[in-house]
């Protein structure tokens, strides 16, 4: 027998990882989700993930309160293990309102730098990765971009090189 994983939320409020090009406007813009497709193409069929749309919407674009629906959803979650897709813009920003009341559970950020979409997306790489580190990690806020789990303390998004990495290394 199989050991099984353990039960596992993963909470969409959008980012770049959901985003497309809308070709009238020449602009990128969320139409739906593209996590049923990243997750059916990694093959990943685990019957204890459960997906709980709460907002698409860019990282820049969100407010206070939608940091505190975000957090509201993490809270009232009966899994322990919570994946958040999220802008990579305010991504630590989210992570900290979340981590101020949150404590017993394990949460894991994760974006991406180029949309699913697109070829050569970090996307799907990303998700795989904060799959496994959701479900490994000790109860903590964290954020998982490039191959890296980071604090959410300890972390920022570097532009000019296109990737995350510590604030202390």
């Amino acid at each position: 027998m199989s050991p099984t994983s353990p039960p596992l939320r993963i909470l969409l409020t959008g980012g770049t990882l959901d985003k497309v090009y809308d070709e009238r406007t020449g602009n990128l813009v969320f139409s739906r989700t593209h996590l049923f497709d990243m997750l059916d193409q990694a093959r990943c069929y685990l019957a204890n993930i459960t997906i709980e749309p709460v907002m698409l919407k860019d990282s820049l674009d969100m407010t206070e309160a939608d940091r505190a629906i975000i957090r509201a959803a993490v809270a009232r979650a009966p899994e322990h293990h919570i994946i958040v897709t999220h802008g990579t813009d305010t991504m630590t920003e989210t992570a900290q309102v979340v981590a101020a009341q949150v404590t017993d559970k394990t949460v894991v950020f994760v974006g991406a730098m180029i949309p699913y979409a697109f070829g050569g997306s970090d996307a799907l790489f990303n998700l795989g990765f904060a799959l496994a580190s959701a479900r490994t990690l000790p109860p903590g806020v964290y954020i998982a971009m490039n191959g890296t789990v980071f604090d959410w303390r300890n972390v920022r998004k570097n532009r000019e090189r296109g990737r995350f990495e510590p604030l202390h290394p």
